[in-house]
């Protein structure tokens, strides 16, 4: 048997790494993008502090799931008038980074429309210019700090585009805990569960291999372990750092296999019906991984390995472990028809990620 695996992200994980940004840069030039609170929490403050005439600009209004609509003037704005920085630090969640990955990649013309037109045609390309990206998670779970992916949504149409190229890797993930001590309930639980998902769904996934499968296996069980403890004590720099490191290793995981029919699923959740991304890929776990479970020997070991040799109950059981962090798991629950559920799940099997399922025929 031989397999491939690629991360070429380097990591920093802990608390108060934050601080090494300025050595990290190497004189470079950044520029920043986050979140508007961010300020407020004093997260800013403390970079333009460190950073000095090393910070050249930013932009701090990054809402969630970065919109079409949203991105058109910042990216221009962008390479129009900060063009000459050579990097470009995400702070934030899965919204901020991605929105650090669709501004990196320059076109000719530094217009967004040009780049959207690469992305609907799919495939691969070359940018005209890229910048390096250092991504600082706020939150534990997105996993986008450690692969190449952006999401880009046109809620407008409806449609959602994924940004994937070379040049899109982090350079660098910093990952400080202490950054995410702010994190409301709701965040804490939608972003744990994104993590969650990622690695189930690197498991159940025709592109797992036995070295993505050690990153998602203890990833799994160290979010199932810490996240209710986590709840009861929001302010634990130990819970808050171990659940840092079970989102790294879940996006060390799906950063090689991609993710899956829950995923798939996920994206018209949000589009529809509005349920953010962590919750939207989450709940339909169970009844993923009932469909996985009997496909394949490798997927039930590590299956096994997180739930316990009795398969058929490990369905339950994670409705319950959801239910109990507050999700429901029924698609009713979220007001989607028998009708409605059947459309759904058979486009998501159709799609990119659905292929990925080991549960689909080749």
């Amino acid at each position: 048997m031989s397999f491939a695996y690629h991360n070429p992200v380097k990591s920093i994980l802990g608390c108060g790494v934050i601080d090494q940004l300025p050595q990290l840069l190497e004189g470079r030039r950044a520029y920043l993008v986050t979140f508007p609170e961010a300020r407020g929490l004093g997260m800013i403050g403390r970079l333009e502090k460190a950073l000095g005439n090393q910070l050249v600009g930013m932009y701090d209004q990054v809402q969630p799931n970065p919109d079409v609509a949203e991105l058109v003037q910042t990216y221009a704005e962008f390479w129009n008038n900060y063009g000459d920085c050579e990097v470009i630090i995400a702070l934030g969640g899965g919204s901020a980074i991605d929105t650090a990955k669709a501004l990196m990649v320059g076109t000719k013309t530094h217009r967004f429309d040009d780049l959207l037109a690469l992305l609907s045609a799919g495939g691969s390309f070359v940018p005209h210019k890229t910048k390096r990206l250092i991504a600082v998670p706020t939150t534990a779970g997105t996993g986008s700090e450690v692969t190449p992916w952006a999401t880009i949504w046109n809620r407008a149409h409806g449609k959602k585009y994924s940004l994937h190229l070379d040049e899109t890797w982090p350079e660098l993930a910093v990952i400080d805990a202490e950054l995410m001590l702010t994190l409301p309930s709701s965040v804490t639980v939608q972003s744990g569960l994104d993590a969650l998902s990622h690695a189930l769904e690197s498991i159940w996934n025709r592109n797992a291999n036995p070295l993505s499968r050690a990153f998602a296996v203890p990833a799994a069980k160290e979010v199932i372990a810490t996240l209710p403890r986590l709840l009861e004590s929001m302010q634990d720099k130990k819970l808050r750092l171990a659940m840092a490191a079970a989102a790294l290793k879940a996006g060390m995981a799906f950063s090689n296999t991609k993710t899956a029919l829950a995923h798939s699923i996920s994206y018209e959740m949000t589009l529809k019906h509005g349920l953010p991304h962590g919750i939207a890929c989450s709940f339909t776990l169970p009844m993923v991984m009932k469909r996985a479970i009997g496909v394949s020997k490798d997927c039930d070991a590590a299956l096994a390995e997180i739930f316990g040799q009795d398969l058929k109950a490990a369905p339950d059981f994670l409705r319950g472990f959801l239910e109990s962090v507050g999700v429901a798991t029924d698609f009713t629950d979220y007001g989607v028809s028998d009708e409605e559920f059947e459309r759904i799940v058979k486009a998501a099997l159709d799609g990119v990620r659905g292929r990925n399922f080991i549960g689909v025929s080749a």
